[in-house]
């Protein structure tokens, strides 16, 4: 799983997360930057360190492996320089598939991302199945090709959500877990995330 930010992932696709572990998988989430450009009322020279802190609790909830990449909150880069960086880091940990931002984003560091994976995913001759997931509030006109249940995982979904206090979570995970409960309607369960597959091809390695 990639995000732009620490908690990125753990809101659009925690749920999916916890569901890989529990199969049996291993759960690599790539951040694109460490946090350093928003702690909330903490001095913003500790937010990188507050930041990291928190998603490494957030990805000890779900059981996940956290990675950082070098750029830097709210000023990503996308340039050919970048674009052979990121791309070394991600498939360095040999991922079967990759979640990221939907490209269509409010904000310019899920763009960056969502740009950075795709490149990634097109130069390795397509050696993984990409997915875009949507976040609550940013995401624009997003659509969904598939849906994970995670009803029996919510509880840890929202406790890796909430392990970014500095976000205030309040703010936008109830937001989010109404997005998720709408497409639990949708799919006749509790609550479920909805993604984008990219890859057409091969079988569903949705859990």
């Amino acid at each position: 799983m990639t995000g732009g930010h620490p908690g990125d992932p753990e809101c659009g696709c925690g749920g999916t997360i916890a569901r890989y572990v529990d199969a049996g998988h291993e759960a690599i989430v790539l951040y694109l930057n460490r946090g350093e450009g928003y702690c909330g009322r903490n001095d913003l020279k500790e937010c990188g360190k507050i930041r990291t802190a928190e998603a490494e609790k957030a990805c000890e909830i779900l059981k996940a492996r956290p990675v950082f990449a070098s750029q830097y909150d709210g000023r990503a880069i996308v340039d050919p320089a970048h674009y052979e960086e990121f791309a070394g880091l991600l498939l360095n940990q040999k991922p079967d598939v990759v979640f990221t931002h939907w490209p269509m984003d409010a904000h310019r560091d899920h763009r960056a991302i969502a740009a950075l994976v795709l490149d990634a995913w097109l130069n390795s001759k397509k050696s993984f199945v990409l997915y875009y997931y949507e976040v609550a509030e940013d995401t624009l006109l997003f659509s969904a090709t598939d849906f994970v249940d995670t009803t029996e995982v919510a509880s840890r979904h929202h406790a890796a959500c909430y392990a970014h206090a500095s976000q205030q979570p309040d703010k936008w995970f109830p937001l989010q877990k109404q997005i998720t409960c709408y497409h639990g309607l949708q799919n006749g369960c509790g609550q479920a995330e909805a993604f984008f597959r990219v890859s057409q091809a091969g079988k569903n390695v949705l859990p």
